[in-house]
């Protein structure tokens, strides 16, 4: 398979959708994704990649977990499940980065529709399976099932990660290992 096909450090952005601390304690599975969400940030953050995060109305579903909120440079509220309706979201997407690498919650909602949206605008996503979740665990597979159909790049955590860095040699690899570990 060609490089291009391969996760771009250079050229990606890492998109966490609404793990929120209202929200998360109902998910399926959810210290499983706030783990990989959380290296996957970190990871993102030691390779100089922007991290946005976004939150569903969060007077009602609170902030941003504590364990992720730390690590996003740019966090944008919302109240439509799809966050492409928010102009800040397709502001903060706008620095010349065409690769956007999605998380978060809920898979079948708020994910899906923001990666069908970006889809259909023509953007390459690659949607994190293992860093995506959903209350029951049956939506969480019917929206990797669409997303895949739809066209977006079905990924683990670490895929992302060792893909960003290439090789070995990467001058990041010994702390983005660990961070794996």
């Amino acid at each position: 398979m060609p490089m291009s096909y391969l996760c771009n450090a250079s050229a990606a952005n890492l998109v966490i959708i609404d793990l929120q601390e209202k929200l998360m304690p109902v998910i399926f599975d959810n210290a499983q994704v706030l783990r990989r969400a959380s290296v996957l940030a970190q990871a993102a953050r030691l390779l100089a990649i922007p991290v946005i995060g976004t939150v569903q109305q969060p007077l009602r579903l609170g902030r941003t977990m504590p364990l992720i909120d730390d690590m996003l440079d740019q966090t944008i509220e919302k109240c439509s499940f799809d966050a492409r309706a928010e102009p800040a979201f397709l502001a903060a997407l706008d620095n010349g980065r065409d690769e956007l690498v999605i998380l978060g919650c809920e898979a079948h909602v708020c994910v899906l529709q923001t990666v069908l949206g970006l889809l259909h605008r023509q953007r390459r996503v690659k949607l994190v399976i293992d860093a995506i979740g959903s209350r029951q665990e049956r939506d969480k597979i019917c929206a990797i099932d669409r997303a895949r159909a739809a066209g977006a790049d079905i990924v683990s955590s670490e895929m992302v990660m060792f893909e960003w860095m290439r090789n070995s040699e990467h001058p990041k690899f010994r702390e983005i290992l660990k961070l794996i570990k």
